[in-house]
């Protein structure tokens, strides 16, 4: 018998985890049918996908290559039948959302709720990652759209402009750079900077602001949420430059921390809904993005 996609599906599971039993539960199967469909799959290719080593599940160099063609089906295919339900109904089905951690905490809530009430009969799933593996999961098929903060390099994605968001500079309540006036990325403190660290696009975004030329120098601590940056400031530890949205909410640290505006007329990040060109659920995209501009805090500038 001719493979199937369940057992493409059976191949990308045990790629993903390294393990039969653990690909088995993913795809609701027993661990030996999971693992006859791939020694199934493996006698009709006439290759061997997988190389068994104890508990341990690695795919071999054909294996990598067939698992690649096979996610490329697989969204074909995923593609199809989300074609046939959007045209059937656009607001209906189900949308996959991502969005990178400097943004999760402050948007995301509002903007799902507020899309359950408009779109009652979507099926809403949500991912939170940076930005790097959020590309890579539109580009799969497994994400349908992504809330980022820098534009698409690959010619499959496009965005629709959301809104700029400024950043301001946090400091400690008696720290020195509180007298100036006009504070400038100049005025900042290399080694006093604390920021998030590799793979976190704001991280880029600030030091590109502030054009360091020895980014190494930067304070370095191991923290992976602004809120704990801003918990950080105000207990005198540094200061950071912090999205604006970041400094509302429960995250606010009080009089412990200083917020001041920088002065810089690149001080801001765009903010996108990003999304493949082919997908056929624009129609709901484009309302999704009216449900996050009237989700936004008052202060914040549509675009």
């Amino acid at each position: 018998m001719p493979m199937n996609l369940r057992d493409l599906r059976y191949l990308q599971a045990l790629a993903e985890e390294q393990h039969f039993g653990r690909a088995a539960r993913i795809c609701n199967v027993s661990q030996p049918t999971l693992s006859v469909q791939i020694k199934k799959m493996e006698v009709d290719l006439g290759v061997e996908l997988v190389e068994r080593s104890g508990r341990t599940v690695i795919l071999t160099d054909v294996g990598q290559n067939i698992l690649a063609l096979a996610k490329d089906a697989l969204a074909s295919i995923d593609h199809i039948y989300s074609t046939a339900e959007t045209a059937r109904d656009p607001y209906s089905g189900q949308l996959q959302l991502g969005s990178i951690p400097t943004i999760s905490p402050y948007l995301i809530p509002q903007a799902i709720r507020q899309s359950k009430a408009m779109f009652p009969r979507l099926k809403l799933g949500f991912l939170e990652d940076i930005t790097e593996r959020l590309n890579e999961a539109l580009l799969q098929g497994t994400l349908d759209v992504a809330i980022l903060a820098t534009e698409p390099e690959d010619p499959r994605l496009e965005v629709i402009n959301l809104y700029r968001e400024p950043f301001s500079v946090i400091l400690p309540k008696e720290h020195p750079l509180n007298e100036t006036e006009d504070l400038d990325v100049e005025d900042l403190t290399l080694n006093e900077l604390i920021l998030l660290p590799e793979g976190h696009c704001f991280r880029d975004q600030a030091v590109d602001l502030c054009q360091f030329a020895q980014p190494s120098a930067l304070h370095e601590v191991n923290v992976s949420s602004m809120e704990t940056i801003i918990s950080l400031v105000a207990a005198g530890q540094g200061i950071s430059l912090i999205p604006s949205m970041a400094l509302g909410g429960r995250w606010n640290a009080g009089d412990d921390v200083c917020v001041r505006t920088l002065n810089h007329p690149n001080a801001y990040r765009q903010i996108n809904l990003t999304f493949r060109k082919s997908t056929p659920k624009r129609q709901l995209l484009d309302s999704l993005a009216d449900v996050i501009l009237d989700s936004l805090p008052e202060e914040m500038c549509a675009v």
